[in-house]
């Protein structure tokens, strides 16, 4: 029972300091849009700004919600909080050096949380009638499903050369990192596929302006566009942890993942839908299949 407890009261304090964590992300990113476009960010609240996310936080609480008349209310409410406990579960897998608990399963609970959160975004763009928003989660839906393979292949490669599906084991296992400087173009699919999975540049099909307004939350405002908007920033920073700790065997890295996808929105322009898809399918998943088959009987006789 107090095993029980002290996980909970840990669980617990990850995920809260993970939503203070996330945001102060938002902060960040604001400032290094600023700075990459040579311009300041918010500067303005407090010192240097530091409390603006606060005040953004407050504003979007305090908003109104209203629901069109034509939109199914009750998926419409339940996708955004499905979406937020969603990315708030994924923090149960972070390997605390404190933790009592371990997670032998841990990457296999991952791939199941992550393809489950897309059907948050389809029932919240086809939930509120708006064919803009339906087109949005449509294209969310259909590229989530195209980098899940190669996402999935790139897990089993990395499982099998640390011959563990906990990410504890990944901290503890230095020889992955040697090992993994061999495979580096699995490293480059890696990274192509976290901005995919998580809907960013140049990958932003889901909310592309100039064709879909705003997306597939085209129709939310206050708390819950907040609760969509939370958990985009948890998922960014929980994929910064795993890319750490899959790539480097420490989550002390997860800073310098979180402002790399920063700094791809700052820098790479979107790509095209059928140039997307076809990445997906003609280069990301035949690239982690032959690597998996062939690379991974190699690494581990080495």
């Amino acid at each position: 029972m107090l095993q029980l407890s002290y996980i909970t009261t840990q669980t617990a304090m990850t995920m809260i300091l993970a939503l203070i964590a996330m945001a102060f992300l938002t902060l960040l990113e604001r400032k290094s849009l600023g700075y990459m476009q040579l311009r300041k960010g918010p500067n303005k609240l407090g010192l240097t700004g530091l409390p603006q996310p606060l005040a953004d936080a407050m504003k979007l609480l305090t908003k109104a919600s209203p629901t069109p008349t034509a939109s199914n209310p009750i998926p419409m409410s339940l996708a955004p909080s499905a979406a937020l406990i969603l990315a708030l579960l994924l923090w149960y897998l972070y390997p605390s050096t404190y933790s009592m608990s371990h997670k032998n399963f841990g990457l296999l609970l991952f791939i199941s949380i992550s393809a489950t959160a897309v059907y948050s975004i389809l029932a919240g763009g086809w939930s509120t009638n708006s064919k803009y928003a339906l087109l949005g989660s449509a294209r969310a839906m259909a590229q989530t499903i195209s980098y899940e393979i190669p996402m999935i292949l790139t897990l089993i490669f990395y499982a099998l050369i640390s011959t563990s599906l906990d990410l504890s084991n990944f901290c503890d296992c230095p020889s992955v990192s040697c090992k993994s400087q061999l495979a580096i173009p699995m490293a480059l699919v890696w990274l192509t596929v976290m901005l995919a999975e998580t809907n960013r540049t140049p990958f932003d099909f889901a909310e592309g302006e100039s064709e879909l307004v705003s997306g597939f939350n085209v129709e939310y405002s206050g708390t819950k566009f907040a609760m969509f908007f939370m958990a985009e920033y948890l998922n960014i920073l929980f994929m910064s942890l795993l890319s750490s700790i899959l790539l480097l065997n420490s989550h002390n890295w997860a800073p310098a993942f979180a402002f790399f996808f920063l700094l791809a929105r700052g820098t790479v322009p979107r790509h095209r839908y059928d140039l997307m898809m076809a990445l997906a399918w003609e280069s990301l998943i035949p690239i982690t299949l032959s690597f998996t088959l062939l690379l991974t009987p190699t690494l581990l006789m080495a």
